[in-house]
């Protein structure tokens, strides 16, 4: 049995860290960046009673009308039980949530995943803008991988 909890203190960081910096979307990223990312986010763990934490997701929200959905990463031994959903499940069934108007997230290859949760693409796509760091636009660009 995997249980979630959004229980700061459970959150095993290091473990965290060593996955994020094998993601395609943050390699090398520092450990110091994953604490001030993870410090500034509602963070959601997956734990399995012999194995320690098997999953994290972070939430940013202004907890009344806008949510992003962060770093869902499910350890390889823990893949295809359905995890990745179920944390994001929690989140946008979670009360504090209850009055967002839209929650986003970015991804290159769990669309199904999201798609079963109600998740599509952009309904007005020419609307979103954003604005990437020179080092984060290199890395979406394939020309080079940030360092630590």
């Amino acid at each position: 049995m995997i249980a979630l909890s959004d229980d700061p203190a459970r959150v095993d960081l290091d473990r965290v860290h060593g996955w994020l910096t094998t993601s395609y979307w943050t390699p090398g990223i520092s450990r110091e960046r994953v604490a001030k990312q993870s410090a500034g986010s509602h963070c959601l763990g997956a734990y399995h009673a012999e194995d320690g934490q098997v999953g994290f997701a972070r939430v940013i929200s202004d907890r009344a009308s806008f949510a992003w959905i962060a770093d869902v990463w499910v350890d390889e031994a823990a893949r295809g039980q359905g995890l990745g959903r179920r944390m994001v499940r929690w989140f946008l069934d979670h009360p504090d949530y209850a009055t967002v108007r839209r929650f986003a997230l970015v991804t290159a290859d769990a669309h199904g995943v999201y798609q079963d949760l109600g998740f599509h693409a952009p309904l007005k796509p020419e609307r979103y803008m954003e604005r990437l760091s020179s080092e984060f636009a290199d890395l979406l660009a394939g020309s080079t991988v940030p360092s630590p």
